[in-house]
């Protein structure tokens, strides 16, 4: 006979983490069920060559919110955060280098060097991203209201919201009003007149999307991440461990509270009875019922793969299959025997320098160059590339006096254009490295092992379909009240009892948590009712 349980979370990622400890804390029993051999989605920490250990995907935090951290008291289980004092450090080809620090002062000085105009400048934008971003973060904390029929918690929520608004003043209001839509091109280029400025700024508005900085839109993904971090650039924050120490941290909390955490547990497919989910089966045959599923799956794996669609209205399918989530980043890792120089870094003091984030992004049409060529579905061949260099915070990830590089790719295109990422997955390899190369001349001869991550990686070793590192792409129509469908934006779906808590729901900003703690708000309300 089956089991039957409160809460089963499909999928043991940050989110679904998330869920269960806020729903283990408002009286339930969840069972979390994690398909691989480990928790943590996409916030993990793997050895990928003897003795070299990394943040396989992600490679630094969201930042995680706040309060989030505060009500799980992670500092107190073992997450120990490390935040250098260097935010990015921009590459040019021409052998200098931007640096950005965290210090806004010190970044202003550096910026002088370049222009004393964009120094007063990114005084001013930061000030302003850290007044939008507040009114943006409380809205990030919302369920998304009922349109139709908004309850008085949803007006209370957008009344709230309005009068946060309303409160920034006429000149910011307006900024809110007009910067969301705007390419991000378009809003660095209002502040700034220093090239490799503009870009390191405005490559915060199209990571891990199919966004150019001249995409309209483009600026509202900048604005989302100042909600959470207002540092123009985005600063930079390592848990000790790797990535991986936050989410076992959150299986220890959430374990604490009262869930139950199993992995190596497949879920096969979800059951329904009568428009009801009553449980999941597992690939290995086992039925396990509940009062409730929640998936911290993608929109589309849950209700295309996981669930029968056949248990969907013809239009919802059409809608969700529609659902846009082709993924462009790939991910890179390499065991180094020995720290590359960086000659621009070098002469700046090249040890402190590269414990922060490294750009390869020196201009606006560079980085939109990068995207072009992903438009028609090839790999870009100059790609924007994010590099850190985990093991200079964490020595304990490499052994001694060698280091573990890791690095984010874009463009790589889920869709290859007449070929296949298997057969391309060396060339891949080969044009990070090439790039790189460019500024750190002696990398090649350190690297002791590739570990090369495509999209097609992303979806069947990590479950995020179309390799989408933010489970669907975050844009404008896709964002809010239609993350993921309008009318469906509120953790639910059409099968009564089935949720959604992954970042495919709002906010969906990747490593924060927000989307599972607003949804185990709404769950617990319902199950109660």
């Amino acid at each position: 006979m089956a089991e039957t349980r409160d809460v089963i979370i499909v999928g043991g990622g940050h989110n679904g983490l998330v869920a269960a400890f806020y729903l283990a804390k408002a009286g339930f029993k969840p069972l979390v069920l994690e398909r691989r051999a480990q928790v943590g989605g996409a916030a993990i920490t793997e050895e990928f060559h003897p003795g070299f250990r990394c943040s396989t995907l992600a490679h630094n935090t969201g930042p995680l919110r706040a309060d989030i951290v505060r009500d799980m008291q992670l500092e107190k289980h073992g997450l120990k955060l490390t935040t250098p004092d260097v935010n990015t450090a921009s590459l040019l080809p021409d052998g200098r280098a931007l640096v950005l620090y965290f210090d806004a002062k010190k970044a202003a000085q550096e910026i002088a060097q370049w222009s004393q105009k964009d120094a007063a400048s990114y005084a001013d934008f930061g000030t302003a991203l850290g007044k939008i971003g507040k009114v943006i973060g409380q809205a990030l904390l919302l369920t998304p209201p009922n349109i139709d029929s908004p309850s008085s918690s949803d007006l209370w929520g957008m009344l709230k919201t309005g009068r946060s608004i309303r409160n920034l003043g006429k000149k910011d209001l307006y900024r809110v009003l007009r910067w969301g839509p705007m390419a991000a091109a378009d809003l660095v280029a209002e502040f700034f007149d220093t090239e490799p400025l503009r870009a390191t700024i405005a490559a915060r508005g199209i990571f891990g999307t199919f966004l150019g900085p001249w995409s309209a839109g483009s600026a509202l993904v900048l604005l989302l991440r100042a909600a959470a971090d207002p540092t123009p650039a985005g600063s930079v924050q390592f848990p000790i461990g790797g990535v991986g120490a936050v989410t076992l941290a959150m299986a220890t909390v959430a374990k604490q509270a009262g869930a139950e955490i199993r992995t190596g547990a497949d879920i096969a497919e979800i059951r329904v009875k009568d428009g009801v989910a009553t449980g999941v089966v597992l690939t290995s045959g086992e039925e396990i019922s509940a009062r409730a599923v929640v998936s911290n799956a993608d929109p589309k794996r849950t209700l295309m793969r996981l669930l029968d669609p056949t248990h969907l209205a013809p239009d919802f399918v059409q809608k969700i299959k529609n659902y846009r989530c082709m993924g462009t980043v790939a991910k890179i890792n390499l065991a180094l025997s020995a720290l590359p120089e960086f000659p621009a870094l070098k002469a700046k003091g090249n040890g402190n320098l590269l414990q922060g984030r490294i750009q390869i992004s020196p201009e606006i049409d560079y980085l939109e160059r990068a995207f072009d060529e992903s438009k028609y579905g090839n790999f870009s061949r100059n790609p924007y590339i994010e590099i850190t260099f985990p093991s200079l915070s964490d020595p304990s990830l490499a052994p001694a006096g060698q280091h573990v590089m890791s690095i984010y790719m874009q463009y790589a295109p889920y869709k290859l254009k007449g070929s296949d990422w298997e057969s391309q997955r060396k060339a891949l390899g080969e044009t990070v490295v090439k790039t790189i190369a460019q500024y750190a001349p002696n990398l090649p001869q350190t690297i002791l092992r590739h570990q090369i991550i495509t999209p097609k990686d992303l979806e069947e070793t990590y479950g995020l379909t179309g390799g989408h590192i933010f489970h669907g792409e975050l844009a404008l129509d896709q964002f809010f009240t239609m993350r993921p469908l309008l009318d469906w934006a509120r953790y639910q779906t059409p099968i009564e009892r089935l949720y959604l808590c992954g970042s495919g729901t709002h906010p969906g900003t990747g490593l924060t948590g927000g989307s599972g703690a607003n949804a185990a708000r709404e769950i617990a309300k319902a199950l109660k009712k």
